[in-house]
């Protein structure tokens, strides 16, 4: 009998080698490494579960890694955000950016774009391009509602993942074919009912153990396997040892989404967001400038020097600063984390007297 392509001896190939053990696997095989090889991905999010995505994806040889991440690196993200250190806090790097920089150590074959930026119905297309896939690394339903109205217009193929406390949800999606979010979650509920990771905690284990999931149906998908793709969804309890595996294929099958069914994209349109979002359990606002600005950090820096008599630290990335009771952290497409207040028009008044000024281009 003849071998299969999957069976056959691998020649030696410098850009396989790092892969041997997966491609011994056999639904993989050689045949499922290259397609990996050729794959691109657009992760949106690279926090707890992104970077655990990241550094399994990146190894596991995805051909081109797109990183969206609108946050920087604080010291309590390195309990268990697996990609960074301390010294990325010295750096003052943002995750998206130093996220690159781990990885590109790690495998160099591999093609990974950073892109420091906040998620939104203005650029989500922009920043999905060309990506077979939408991995989601995102901490709130508005971003996961937005990637899925991309999805399911597009007609490609995402990942969900969310966990909080010890408890963790996650599933594959496949356009027209299985559940899409708002046919399992309609309406994202109250956030004062949405715990996170900010108002309950959470676990380090519970994150490597969402990300794992993500990541494994993320490989059935991007070499070809649907017939082995999970298409329940699965919920962890880490602390309780338990994983429950629920069907909600009745969700498509007899449901009425206002996203797959009526091919509604309202967060896709914008009619869902806000200019000013409060980050709920950091007591800190992001504040967005309008479309297309970009910051000219001396000149911001220069202001704030003047104002508050601190010394403002930035580099080609972001700006941060104090000016009591706040501190400010400014990205270099006008965004701005203003920590110190939870109130959005409290906020927009400090963007508006020391970031929002001529050095919007």
């Amino acid at each position: 009998m003849a071998a299969s392509e999957d069976t056959q001896p691998i020649e030696p190939d410098a850009d396989l080698t790092r892969y041997s053990r997966q491609m011994l696997f056999e639904p993989i095989g050689e045949a499922g490494q290259r397609k990996l090889l050729a794959s691109r991905v657009a992760l949106i999010g690279c926090g707890g579960l992104g970077s655990a995505l990241a550094n399994i994806l990146v190894r596991a040889g995805v051909g081109l890694l797109r990183i969206v991440d609108r946050d920087y690196i604080e010291l309590h993200n390195l309990q268990r955000q697996t990609l960074f250190d301390e010294d990325d806090i010295a750096a003052n790097l943002p995750k998206a950016e130093a996220a690159r920089r781990k990885l590109q150590r790690i495998n160099s074959n591999v093609t990974i774009e950073a892109v420091v930026t906040d998620a939104s119905h203005r650029n989500i297309e922009q920043l999905a391009d060309g990506a077979d896939l939408l991995l989601d690394g995102t901490d709130n339903f508005e971003t996961r509602y937005l990637i899925n109205d991309l999805a399911v217009k597009t007609h490609r193929p995402w990942v969900y993942g969310a966990c909080a406390g010890a408890t963790g949800l996650s599933m594959p999606i496949l356009p027209n074919e299985t559940p899409c979010l708002r046919c399992v979650f309609e309406q994202a509920p109250p956030r004062e009912m949405n715990p996170t990771c900010e108002t309950v905690g959470v676990l380090g284990p519970l994150v490597t153990r969402v990300a794992s999931h993500q990541a494994t149906e993320a490989i059935k998908i991007l070499t070809g396997r649907l017939d082995a793709l999970d298409r329940r969804l699965l919920s962890f309890d880490v602390w309780r040892g338990r994983a429950v595996q629920l069907n909600v294929a009745k969700a498509y099958d007899q449901g009425d989404c206002p996203c797959c069914k009526e091919r509604r994209f309202e967060y896709l349109e914008g009619k869902h967001g806000s200019s000013a979002t409060t980050l709920w359990g950091r007591d800190a606002v992001q504040v967005a400038p309008p479309g297309g600005a970009r910051i000219d950090f001396a000149a911001v820096a220069d202001r704030i020097r003047r104002a508050a008599g601190t010394e403002p630290r930035f580099n080609a990335f972001l700006l941060r600063a104090r000016i009591d009771p706040f501190e400010l952290t400014v990205f270099a497409d006008g965004r701005a984390v203003i920590k110190g207040t939870g109130k959005p028009e409290e906020a927009r008044l400090v963007y508006a007297k020391y970031v929002f000024a001529d050095d919007l281009r």
